[in-house]
Order: structure tokens, then sequence, then C-alpha cells
């Protein structure tokens, strides 16, 4: 439904108004660039160590040590998923899916960074390569690997169709977040986060700034890699609708496995240490 606009007369300085020039909120030329290049020599020779298949319409937990990758990638059809991270020692620091937007904007890629939640703020994950980095903004101002959807909830689908589903995303991540804590859901539940959507094709309407969904871009074979900054738990849920081409919380959706590798490099990349907290916490005692 379209929101009411232009009840309210133009004022004659309206067209000035409008053409005041933006400014950006939060500027980065003074934050540290990770080096990719080093990231990617490290590459060489690594192991994998790990694997997990997050079945259709469900979703599984992981652990990264720090130092190593994981790759999450899409092994049979088109498919969405959404990624929540973890301090592997404190579910206390989370991604913090907000302040990434205002670091580096809606959508993200390679060399781009997952921060942690106030008071820790730090890099938890860089982006080490993306196959899908080809398809920038399209004609529709839609892009991929969105930081401005929640994620699917029964509360909202409840809201809004006045039925329950259980296996939203939201559903999905705090189960599996209950069953590798070994604690109730009703106590990780909290826990549970706004998400990096992996591989979703999203935008704003030009009209009236809604978030849209369109048709994921992703095929088989395709992967989003990341480097643990941190020692990470992930969990991540194959979105129940599917590549998001009509609706995403549905049995109706075609929906397909996605697939968590994490490798561990023979040496860490050149140059590189884990980030500690950010200082203004350690300083002030938050």
């Amino acid at each position: 439904m379209k929101r009411a606009r232009n009840e309210v007369s133009e004022p004659l300085d309206a067209d000035a108004r409008r053409r005041i020039a933006p400014v950006i909120c939060y500027p980065v030329d003074s934050l540290a660039q990770p080096d990719l290049a080093a990231y990617r020599a490290a590459r060489e020779g690594w192991e994998k160590v790990d694997e997990v298949v997050v079945p259709p319409r469900d979703a599984r937990c992981f652990h990264v040590p720090v130092g190593h990758f994981f790759r999450i990638v899409s092994i049979e059809g088109p498919q969405v998923g959404d990624l929540n991270l973890w301090s592997a020692q404190d579910l206390g620091e989370r991604f913090f899916s907000g302040k990434t937007r205002a670091l580096h904007g809606t959508h993200l890629s390679t060399g781009d960074r997952l921060w942690s939640c106030l008071p820790f703020l730090r890099p938890m994950a860089t982006i080490t390569h993306d196959t899908l980095d080809w398809y920038g903004f399209d004609e529709h101002g839609g892009s991929v690997h969105d930081v401005i959807g929640t994620r699917c909830d029964p509360y909202t689908h409840r809201l809004l169709s006045g039925s329950d589903y259980h296996y939203c995303c939201h559903s999905n991540l705090t189960r599996a977040l209950a069953y590798r804590t070994s604690r109730p859901k009703e106590e990780v539940e909290s826990a549970v986060h706004d998400v990096l959507n992996v591989f979703m094709c999203t935008g704003f309407t030009r009209d009236t700034g809604q978030y849209f969904m369109k048709a994921s871009p992703v095929r088989p074979g395709d992967y989003l890699e990341f480097f643990a900054e941190i020692d990470l738990l992930g969990a991540l849920s194959a979105c129940p609708g599917g590549d998001c081409s009509s609706e995403h919380s549905s049995d109706a959706a075609a929906c397909h496995p996605l697939l968590v590798e994490v490798f561990r490099p023979k040496a860490p990349p050149e140059g590189w240490t884990s980030p500690g907290r950010n200082p203004y916490g350690r300083q002030h005692g938050e």
C-alpha cells in the first residue's frame, strides 16, 4: 500500500531544499583497508577442515576458528541464505548489520567487513572473494548480499497474514543455535539478530522507498568467501523463499541446500593480527 504523499503544499523554496548536496554520514577514508593480496596469498596450500550442508528451509551452525577462511556455496540451484555471526566465546558479541551498512553501504562484496556490535565494534570477518561481484546495481536499484533486510520471522508473518509459519529464517536460526548450545529456544532467541542476506537480490523502490526482492542471480558453484578475523560461531538459514523471486516465507517456492566450507591456511596472511575490541570500550570500561 502506497503511503500518503503530497498532502501539504510545497513551500516556495522546495526545489532549492531538494538540491542541497548530501553528506556521507560515516566517511571511511581513515578506516584501515584489508590487505586483499595477503589474504589471497594465504589461500595457497590451504586445507579444508570442515563442511556443513544446510538443508532447504532449515539452518545449521558452524565454527570458524580465528584465522581460517569459510565459504558459503550454492550447490544445487538458486538459493539465498541468512547469516548470523557471534564470537565463539561470547554470544553477546554479534554481527552488527546496521553499523556495517553505515560503513560499507547497503550491499557488501569483496573487501567489505562484517562488524560486531557495541561495545566491541571490531571486524568479525572480511569478505575475500565474491563470484557475484560482477552484478553491481541493476536498473531497478537491486544488488546482492544486502544488510538492509532483517530476516523473515514468524511474528511479522502472523502480523501480515494472520497465519503461523515455522520455517522462517528467524525460527530456523533460533532452533539451530539452541541445538548447538544445548540451551532452550526461549533462552537463545534474543541472540538471533539482523543478518547478511547472502545471495539475495534486493533494493528500494524509487517511488515509495519500500524494500523489494527479486530473483537472485546466484547459480550452482557461486560462493561468498570470508576470512575469520576472530573466533566465530556462525549460523546459516537456507531461506524458505528459495531464490526470493516471489515470496520468502512459503512452502511453494523451490528451495535448495547451501554448503558451508571451512579452510585452514598453512600460515596466516602476512602482517595480519586478530583485532582487539574497540579501544573506546577498553578505555572507558564498557
